[in-house]
């Protein structure tokens, strides 16, 4: 997925749910904060958009969205990519996320703007949730040196979390960065978006 494709999704959600503000929290979110010609392919391989709404609560916005423009509709059909529509809740996320969000507004989502989960706290829920998928996606983005591994650790902390699952995690994170040098040469982190409270 590009970010041309991600703004399209935003300004399709936004006008279905007759609502501006559109949050993006599954892996695409990192085509906020991420220049994607800087992403490895496993970060961008996802055709699915995981759509929530802050004023949302039995939802129903989130419900039209993957009516309108979700898998095997005419809009993934014609385009490639399609839109998930979820609950804030889906995913199990740091403490203060909502404080790092990273806004993306332009010409192409209007009227709808995007609220697109940091790239450190996008992982914690990837690898929070454990899938093969995930762990790719985060092992990529570790290895590219697009996210530091003990802040993932530090925060994977924060979450609500079972104990298990929370010490599985750093388990993961440990085993995979042992062989990196990453530890041993840290680079800054490759971000360009704004961090941005919700509104």
């Amino acid at each position: 997925m590009r970010r041309e494709h991600l703004e399209h999704v935003l300004r399709a959600a936004s006008q279905i749910a007759d609502d501006p503000n559109v949050l993006i929290i599954g892996s695409q979110s990192v085509l906020g904060s991420i220049p994607e010609d800087q992403l490895p392919p496993e970060a961008t391989a996802s055709i699915e958009v995981d759509v929530a709404f802050f004023d949302d609560p039995d939802d129903h916005k989130a419900d039209q969205v993957d009516g309108a423009i979700g898998e095997l509709s005419p809009f993934h059909e014609t385009f490639g990519y399609y839109a998930q529509g979820v609950s804030v809740s889906t995913a199990i996320l740091p403490a203060g996320w909502r404080d790092r969000l990273v806004l993306v507004e332009t010409r192409s989502t209007a009227p709808g703007r995007g609220y697109l989960l940091d790239p450190h706290d996008c992982v914690v829920s990837k690898l929070v949730a454990g899938r093969e998928k995930d762990h790719l996606f985060a092992a990529a983005l570790i290895e590219h040196h697009l996210v530091d591994p003990s802040l993932l650790a530090e925060r994977v902390r924060t979450t609500d979390a079972p104990t298990a699952v929370i010490q599985r995690v750093l388990h993961w994170i440990t085993t995979v960065t042992t062989p990196m040098t990453w530890l041993k040469d840290p680079t800054s982190r490759k971000t360009t978006g704004r961090p941005h409270a919700r509104p």
